[in-house]
């Protein structure tokens, strides 16, 4: 959507604190032992306390409130009472709600407890990546600029980005126009960021694999080439000087 209004601005606000406070608590309650599903409990229960519907549920259909997915899972894992959480696990929770009439999303992977399989590195690099996008963007900017830049700064760290995972536009729906935000550059695409246009920007720094593949439960997707991915994002305002981070309040960037 395009921001007309200080009423639209004050609906993306408020529907971004709703999935930010719901993301970041959700990480904090997040321990070993517990399932995926318990975890999904507890944050459709913040999301209600906000008056905030799931917008994977309302959009699609998703058997859950939020996608959690865990170690080899790239994305849209389901919450399930067979998943259960270990110490060290890869972590990626992706919140995303509709609050009156506005939609918002953001997502974050972190290390469940202390970090002995050694995942915090392609975390660090994710977050890192995604904050120098974000500052990189203002109205004109061609969103392949900004794809190229993600892949640039993934390939420096020994990583690779999945190409068939993007960012996308927000704000009256789940996904709007931009249809497709990329992590890397795609030369047919001469589309420009519009200053007052509200997008969800997303990394998907990848260990091995460039493009994810659905799994036969329909939902969950992993490595083409296996390895673990770390994904992190923000629905952000697009102004002609710095970006306005809806979702800041997250803790992604803490």
């Amino acid at each position: 959507m395009s921001i007309t209004n200080e009423a639209e601005l004050a609906g993306m606000r408020k529907a971004s604190e709703a999935v930010a406070c719901t993301l970041m608590e959700m990480r904090s309650y997040a321990q070993p032992g517990m399932t995926t599903k318990q975890l999904d409990e507890y944050g459709a229960k913040i999301l209600s306390d906000f008056g905030a519907k799931s917008a994977p549920y309302l959009t699609y259909g998703f058997p859950g409130w939020t996608c959690i997915s865990v170690n080899n899972e790239f994305c849209h894992g389901i919450p399930s009472d067979s998943r259960v959480l270990k110490e060290g696990d890869l972590v990626n929770i992706d919140v995303s709600a509709e609050l009156d009439g506005f939609w918002s999303d953001n997502g974050n992977s972190f290390v469940l407890g202390d970090d002995i399989n050694r995942h915090q590195k392609l975390i660090d690099a994710s977050k890192e990546i995604l904050h120098k996008a974000i500052y990189n963007i203002k109205g004109g900017v061609r969103i392949s600029d900004i794809g190229h830049l993600i892949e640039t700064e993934a390939k420096k760290r020994g990583y690779k980005v999945v190409k068939n995972l993007t960012g996308h536009g927000v704000g009256r729906s789940l996904h709007e126009e931009p249809n497709e935000i990329a992590n890397y550059r795609n030369r047919f695409n001469t589309t420009r960021f519009r200053k007052n246009s509200v997008v969800a920007i997303e990394t998907f720094i990848a260990t091995t694999s460039s493009y994810a593949q659905t799994l036969n439960d329909g939902w969950t997707m992993v490595g083409n080439r296996g390895g673990y991915m770390a994904q992190h994002e923000h629905t952000i305002v697009v102004t002609e000087g710095k970006p306005i981070i809806l979702t800041a309040m997250n803790g992604v960037w803490n």
